[in-house]
């Protein structure tokens, strides 16, 4: 059961006028490239769309409005072990709450989670039964948003951040027991909750089911491993393997090998920043070709919002570098190696080549990533991208509540 009030005082999100002039400024003085010939997108980022953005950020987008919004919930900033955190917090409305902790991934950020946030802290007044309540705890990694800035831990990856969760959970909030969640790097995180802290954890559910050791070896910024197309496959097959490389290749090889160097331009550009992150959302969400049926302008410039003013693109690009760099290590050899119940949500939109989606679950439990968890729920829907909380959050809130009844 959550405690029904923390040992903590509130710390409002607040951006202070100068950084906001400051950006004002630097939008102001967008110089962008010459684009010609990008109409369709095949070279990244269409300028004309990002002048058309840029123009909106300059004025009329409201970070004022933003931050009320984000201010409706509580919010905290501690230190764990030397590191700055910030959270989000939703307190649970039930008879015996859950405490539970979400984690974002890149390019997310905490609020990627406003959508499912009210509906698990409050069931009740969202349709649900008030059983299924938790006591929603939703943190900014280090080094991401309000968790900065990040000076002195430049090696801040996956694992070591769950070793942070454990010790906000169980030392500085006090529980004994806990959820976990999370999507993304989020997941590698949760994953790691669940191998290394499996007795203390209730349950896990996550947007994916990878292996811990995922950024391991010599060719972590490459999905092929080195290996070229085998010949022989159906050409629809083909055509979806190029993709997926497609997908993924500029933005592992560049946060894997030199994370620093692209930090450089987009820690000084709002512009560089937005194009960058942007071409994520656009890419990995099951938009359909319009971006703007996923995220809003304004919800895009709120989320760019939260890297820049925090000065956090470079210290959230290192995550991947560092995975890579400092090698995820067992904490034990039993298995499976993520021994708490797991709960996972598959998507459609993110299905391997040649893998459709009523074949996702079964095609997940015969491969070597389906022995690495203690699955008790696996769900897969059609719709959805990367960002399943944000994208169908109906679907993400029913499937972590099912994992979860019986094991509270």
């Amino acid at each position: 059961m959550a405690d029904s009030k923390i040992p903590l005082e509130p710390t409002p999100i607040h951006v202070s006028d100068a950084v906001l002039d400051d950006l004002r400024a630097r939008l102001r003085l967008t110089r962008l490239p010459v684009d010609a010939g990008n109409d369709d997108w095949h070279y990244g980022i269409s300028g004309d769309y990002l002048a058309e953005l840029v123009d909106h950020w300059l004025h009329r987008y409201d970070w004022r409005k933003a931050e009320a919004a984000i201010n409706a919930y509580e919010h905290y900033r501690v230190t764990v072990d030397g590191v700055p955190v910030h959270f989000m917090r939703r307190p649970g409305v039930g008879p015996a709450p859950v405490p539970l902790i979400l984690t974002h991934g890149w390019p997310w950020t905490f609020w990627h989670w406003a959508k499912v946030v009210d509906p698990l802290a409050d069931p009740g007044a969202h349709g649900g039964d008030p059983a299924d309540a938790f006591d929603v705890i939703v943190p900014s990694l280090p080094g991401f948003g309000f968790s900065t800035p990040l000076p002195n831990h430049p090696d801040m990856n996956f694992w070591k951040v769950a070793d942070l969760w454990h010790t906000l959970m169980t030392g500085v909030l006090g529980h004994r027991k806990y959820a976990a969640a999370g999507c993304d790097i989020g997941a590698l995180v949760t994953g790691q909750l669940g191998h290394k802290y499996a007795e203390e954890l209730h349950a896990i559910h996550i947007g994916s089911g990878q292996m811990l050791t995922m950024f391991n070896g010599d060719r972590a910024w490459d999905l092929s491993g080195g290996h070229p197309i085998p010949d022989g496959l159906p050409e629809s097959v083909h055509r979806r393997i190029v993709a997926l490389d497609r997908r993924f290749a500029v933005h592992l090889a560049a946060h894997v090998l030199e994370p620093s160097t692209l930090a450089h331009g987009l820690s000084d550009s709002p512009a560089g920043l937005l194009a960058w992150i942007l071409q994520r959302w656009v890419k990995w969400s099951d938009n359909h070709g319009d971006i703007e049926t996923v995220f809003s302008k304004d919800d895009i410039l709120t989320h760019a919002m939260i890297f820049w003013v925090n000065n956090a693109i470079g210290t959230s690009l290192r995550y991947y570098a560092n995975a890579n760099r400092y090698p995820w290590t067992p904490s034990h050899d039993r298995g499976p190696a993520v021994e708490a119940p797991t709960g996972i949500t598959f998507v459609g939109y993110e299905n391997p080549p040649g893998v459709s989606t009523d074949q996702r679950v079964q095609h997940f439990v015969d491969s070597e990533r389906g022995g690495w968890y203690n699955h008790v729920n696996l769900t897969v829907h059609h719709e959805g991208g990367h960002f399943i909380p944000w994208e169908i959050p109906d679907a993400w809130v029913a499937d972590l509540r099912r994992t979860f009844r019986g094991r509270r």
